[in-house]
């Protein structure tokens, strides 16, 4: 990629037809600042990245003679990056009175140069876990029904054949295919009523929630014979509880240490991995003892203030959270935390003191660097007055040299 490029403003008309602005300038938002992207900030899109225009929002461009912002009739556009990318600025628009909120995606900002897109984020995990681009849909669809037939009783077969077909679940569709991490849900119940859920919102809320969540609780007999069947196809596999189709999966803690110890009793191998919000703090032990080996703890903030903000925690606090952190890791757990990355909030200098302290304080291994989906005015009308940032590539190198054993990614690593 060149050292200097200025990628055009992109927008759309009524029908959801897409052009480049002639004279335009692509401009970007980091919290509340709008500003031009810098090289730092681009990358070409990804391919299985989306493209989609925002109702009720105007397209937002700069003028480079006049050096003013211009407010265009036509409708601003935003990329969903795909999996493994990380957003450094979300898309900038004026946002009509009355316009609704917006469905629970990551809204980046995308430009359009020399032929190409290109949009705010960065790569940061190489693992092709959940790319698809040469995978003919028949071969996810000839997988669904061979586990169907295969396993005619199994409810949580079933109610993950729904998730890959309907809702293309990427780790539905990769069971399916036999390959990479296998989703295990779990849990009907959460203590959380988080603002960006994604398998429950109530109607008042104005956001639909983009799946179902799980109807019935597994057996640990169902769960087991899923972990084995996806262990007897993947070389080096991963079996997740806790995914977005479900509630909090420690609710389950007996049900989950029931099924890993009888897993790993017949000689099960593989990486076990509960995606939690890590917060029922007598689950950490049992499940350790039973065999689990790594646990994700989701977090939008490590400032408890902001984090109870948008999880809305019912029964525990964010210290709670903190200690928790400690006790896994204690029992022997490798511990990562799903960052809810917000580009402008996550990355502010008052945010990384507070995540400087969880790590110091808990020795955490591994941090996910996962976009919030989430329409970017509700969240910001949950913050404080907000610090300046550093951007996404500064923030990552402040980590390293504060803890140079953190390691970065997206999805959750096979540990052998």
């Amino acid at each position: 990629m060149k050292d200097k490029i200025n990628p055009r403003l992109l927008y759309a008309d009524s029908k959801g037809n897409i052009y480049d602005h002639p004279c335009l300038l692509m401009v970007c938002r980091k919290g509340e600042d709008y500003l031009l992207p810098g090289r730092e900030d681009l990358v070409q899109l990804p391919p299985e990245s989306n493209i989609f225009f925002l109702p009720n929002r105007r397209a937002l461009g700069l003028d480079p003679n006049t050096g003013k912002l211009e407010v265009l009739s036509g409708f601003a556009v935003a990329a969903f990056v795909c999996p493994g990318y990380t957003l450094t600025a979300t898309c900038s628009y004026v946002k009509e009175e009355n316009a609704p909120n917006l469905p629970l995606f990551a809204y980046g900002a995308v430009g359009f140069y020399e032929g190409k897109f290109y949009v705010c984020a960065r790569k940061v995990d190489n693992d092709k876990r959940q790319m698809f681009k040469n995978i003919p849909q028949k071969r996810i669809e000839s997988g669904v029904k061979r586990l169907l037939k295969k396993y005619p009783n199994n409810r949580l077969i079933g109610h993950l054949s729904k998730c890959a077909l309907h809702y293309c679940c990427p780790a539905a569709k990769n069971l399916a295919l036999g390959r990479f991490e296998a989703p295990l849900p779990t849990s009907r119940r959460c203590n959380a009523r988080c603002i960006g859920c994604i398998s429950l919102q109530p109607k008042e809320s104005g956001v639909p929630a983009t799946q179902e969540r799980i109807t019935f609780t597994p057996e640990p007999e169902e769960i087991v014979e899923v972990i084995r069947e996806h262990a007897s196809r993947e070389k080096r596999p991963i079996f997740s509880f806790g995914q977005g189709c479900e509630g909090e999966p420690l609710f389950e803690w007996k049900r989950i240490s029931n099924a890993i110890s009888c897993y790993r009793k017949t000689g099960g191998e593989g990486t076990i991995n509960i995606n939690t919000n890590g917060s029922i703090s007598e689950a950490i032990e049992p499940l350790a003892n039973a065999g689990l080996s790594s646990m994700r703890i989701s977090l939008n903030s490590a400032n408890p203030k902001l984090y109870s903000k948008y999880y809305r925690p019912n029964g525990y606090l964010f210290e709670d959270v903190k200690n928790n952190i400690k006790l896994a890791k204690k029992k022997g757990l490798f511990i990562s935390i799903n960052l809810l990355y917000f580009p402008g909030v996550t990355d502010s200098e008052s945010e990384i003191e507070y995540l400087f302290d969880l790590i110091s304080d808990t020795k955490l291994d591994f941090i996910q660097l996962r976009n919030l989906n989430i329409d970017p005015d509700m969240y910001l009308s949950i913050q404080d007055r907000l610090t300046p940032c550093t951007g996404l590539v500064n923030f990552k190198k402040r980590l390293k040299k504060n803890f140079p054993w953190i390691k970065f990614g997206y999805f959750n690593p096979y540990l052998g």
